[in-house]
């Protein structure tokens, strides 16, 4: 399983909106300053975010982008499956996939499913909190 950019910059624009959480709206345009990420591309991430109610945003000079929910609900593994889809290591264990005739017999596919736990344990253990409080500790760099 590879993470796309597109994932990678999805998980820092919203990690980026928990840090900044003051009460006010962030601007985009600051966002893709920051994170050294064109504005263009944050704008396709952040409008699949929106559509999933992941964000909120506020209209007029003074709008931008809020999360919808304190950080601490969402989990990394929503994040990415939200840009990415089905996070599962091989098709066959996929949400939706075609019934393959060898899985009663595959060997391997005992090994592919420790792989999607293993995965899916990680992803779904850390939240934007977490990721929030890692930034606030220092010696961790701020690079996802």
């Amino acid at each position: 399983m590879k993470i796309s950019t597109k994932g990678r910059y999805a998980l820092r624009l919203m990690l980026d909106l928990a840090l900044q959480d003051n009460g006010e709206p962030v601007r985009l345009k600051d966002v893709a300053a920051r994170q050294e990420i064109s504005l263009k591309y944050l704008e396709q991430i952040i409008s699949v975010l929106q559509r999933l109610g992941y964000v909120k945003s506020i209209r007029g000079p003074q709008g931008g982008y809020r999360l919808a929910k304190p950080p601490e609900t969402y989990t990394a593994g929503m994040i990415l499956q939200a840009i990415e889809g089905d996070m599962a290591p091989v098709s066959c264990l996929a949400k939706v996939h075609d019934l393959c005739p060898r899985e009663a017999d595959c060997v391997t596919l005992r090994l592919w499913r420790e792989l999607d736990d293993a995965i899916k344990g990680v992803l779904e253990k850390y939240t934007l909190a977490d990721l929030a409080e890692w930034a606030g500790e220092g010696s961790l760099q701020y690079v996802i």
